[in-house]
């Protein structure tokens, strides 16, 4: 993916266009209310409010992107207190100028310090890295379909660009990947609504909630696998 254009989004939080393809990092109404929304209050929230007690979530997001969700997640271990395991492949890694130009770091301020924000989104590819006492993370380099984990996963976040640019990311050989490394209880989601998805995910043997979208999304998608 080449071509990419910074731009501010409606809750003033800036993300990334690739004009080549018509697609966005983030929605265009808002790139951190979305993230959070869709992947931390859907998502790895609701999940702990269905584990009450649990001290430890592991989380696989497909596409680490601009990094945002992953500083969403530290963000949220640590506020809750909770260890937090968080996985995630990408092909096309963003370049160290990309980030500083995002300036997502400076979106936490409370979170650890600067460098060690920084060194999240930009540096440490293919080896696992402690972040803090509450969050580790290991950061692949590699394609969804070549990638494994020796872990499976509380929850996962979904997130591949749409279907215009990544169409075989939302197709049965890739969900079924995804699927295959979700423990028994555990939540994938996606701010993707589509039908066929939909479809896909309960013939994999998914329960399958079509949920109110972000601002400016009318609905998204949340899957949870029986215990």
């Amino acid at each position: 993916m080449k071509e990419k254009k910074i731009f501010i989004t409606a809750d003033g939080t800036p993300s990334l266009a690739l004009d080549s393809v018509k697609e966005t990092y983030h929605s265009r109404h808002g790139a951190l209310q979305e993230s959070r929304y869709v992947y931390i209050d859907k998502g790895l929230k609701y999940w702990d409010s269905n584990h009450p007690g649990s001290k430890f979530c592991s989380v696989f997001e497909m596409g680490f992107g601009t990094g945002l969700n992953a500083l969403l997640a530290a963000e949220y271990a640590t506020n809750h207190k909770q260890s937090l395991y968080f996985e995630s492949v990408e092909n096309d890694p963003l370049a160290s100028s990309t980030h500083a130009e995002l300036g997502y770091s400076s979106l936490f301020p409370d979170l650890e310090n600067d460098a060690a924000r920084m060194e999240l989104l930009q540096e440490y590819w293919d080896t696992p890295q402690n972040f803090s006492s509450y969050f580790n993370y290991y950061k692949k380099n590699q394609d969804y379909f070549q990638w494994d984990s020796d872990r499976t996963f509380n929850v996962i976040f979904y997130d591949a660009f749409g279907a215009q640019a990544q169409s075989e990311m939302w197709e049965e050989k890739a969900l079924t990947r995804a699927v295959e490394k979700l423990t028994p209880g555990g939540v994938w989601v996606s701010y993707c609504a589509k039908g066929s998805v939909r479809r896909t995910l309960q013939a994999l043997g998914l329960i399958v909630e079509r949920l109110p979208g972000p601002p400016g999304k009318r609905e998204m998608l949340r899957a949870s696998k029986e215990e």
